[in-house]
């Protein structure tokens, strides 16, 4: 029989698609990692999945608190949608295991937030109008859209793959 338990399914996606991010950094040569012939350099579209994991985990953006290691600016690839003619923060790239650390706090979130959430109650952020089930969906969905750019680069640099991981 199948398991129509929402929460514990979308927790399960979560997990898996973490997992495939986990080995494409895990697996990153050290020379890809900060490859600048790519406008948004390996370590910043991994930190960029994280962060926005992270942020629409919590629900909604007064809700949101960063990472305590988080740097100002790292999780945009360009302009920032409310003040596009800024100039954006010079980051100091984040080294692998920083990443992976921050990884582990977005597996911990999604496995404590996703078990509380009201999947019908809505998204929690102006410019996303539907409800929190929705948002999960989103939510792994741009997850898994750069976990794929991550993995693609690597097997056409580095000639390294990305396993597919089912959920657990």
């Amino acid at each position: 029989m199948a398991d129509l338990d929402i929460h514990r399914n979308v927790v399960r996606q979560y997990r898996a698609s973490l997992a495939m991010l986990r080995q494409a950094i895990e697996i990153c040569p050290e020379s890809l990692w900060l490859d600048e012939r790519y406008p948004n350099r390996f370590w910043r579209v991994a930190y960029h999945a994280l962060y926005w994991t992270h942020f629409y985990l919590h629900g909604s953006e007064k809700g949101f608190q960063p990472w305590t290691k988080h740097r100002p600016d790292a999780q945009f690839f360009g302009p920032r949608p409310s003040a596009p003619h800024a100039a954006l923060a010079l980051v100091e790239p984040y080294p692998p295991t920083v990443v992976l650390e921050y990884h582990e706090l977005c597996l911990r979130e999604a496995e404590t937030r996703v078990p509380a959430l009201d999947f019908a109650a809505l998204s929690g952020f102006s410019w996303l109008p539907f409800n929190q089930l929705e948002l999960q969906f989103y939510n792994i969905r741009h997850l898994q859209h750069h976990t794929a750019q991550l993995a693609d680069r690597l097997r056409t640099t580095a000639n390294l793959s990305v396993a597919w991981v089912r959920p657990e």
